[in-house]
């Protein structure tokens, strides 16, 4: 079942002979219980690719369905609440609240999202991503790596229908990457989750699904 779709989906910038094309005229499908990796240089619009794909920018033409809801209609505030109930970001800037501690970004979410993970099961989440340890430190206390894994846990923590990660292992080391990567597989297979990964580390596509290869703009289907 489809939880994602795109349909003839463009992105522009300026006109004339200065326009540039972000993202050329994309079909893009992603079902339940898929983690998929978009891999690509810098520049390549990986990025544009994916913040058009979870509601945060409008694409210039074309469709986008998230979980059977037409975002083409809707207003900014309309998106705003598909994106907190269907979506989990884990964004190169870590989007962390820079005044809570790392219990308190997920105590935000529970009131926010009006949901509650048991105890045992956040802990285990905090075990998973190595993060226990962090729980009463704020944002400007840890490394980047720390932050990214912080990130992740508040992307992964309200079970969204659908997990966009930007480059979720740029600040980790090998060994770490991998156990985030094996988190994100597990997360996706296990809870029915779709989970689509921009990278540029190829060495992280076998864990996946599909593969696609984004190039100046053009998205095509590179492993299945």
């Amino acid at each position: 079942m489809a939880i994602l779709e795109m349909k003839q989906v463009k992105k522009t910038y300026g006109s004339g002979h200065k326009m540039v094309e972000a993202l050329k005229e994309t079909d893009f499908r992603a079902d339940k219980g898929e983690l998929i990796a978009v891999i690509g240089p810098s520049g390549s619009g990986k990025s544009t690719f994916l913040t058009i794909a979870g509601g945060l920018l409008s694409p210039t033409s074309g469709e986008i369905w998230i979980n059977k809801q037409d975002l083409s209609g809707l207003n900014e505030k309309q998106r705003s609440k598909i994106r907190l109930k269907e979506i989990g970001f884990i964004l190169q800037a870590s989007n962390l609240v820079p005044f809570l501690t790392m219990e308190n970004q997920l105590n935000l979410l529970d009131k926010v999202k009006k949901g509650n993970m048991a105890r045992n099961e956040r802990m285990q989440l905090f075990e998973d991503l190595g993060i226990s340890d962090l729980r009463n430190k704020y944002p400007a206390d840890l490394s980047g790596g720390e932050r990214q894994r912080v990130a992740i846990a508040k992307a992964i923590y309200s079970n969204p229908s659908i997990i966009l990660a930007d480059e979720p292992t740029a600040s980790l080391d090998s060994d770490r990457a991998y156990e985030v990567m094996e988190l994100l597989k597990s997360e996706t297979k296990n809870k029915n989750t779709t989970t689509i990964v921009v990278t540029h580390d190829i060495r992280l596509i076998h864990y996946c699904d599909k593969v696609y290869r984004m190039t100046d703009g053009v998205l095509v289907l590179d492993k299945e």
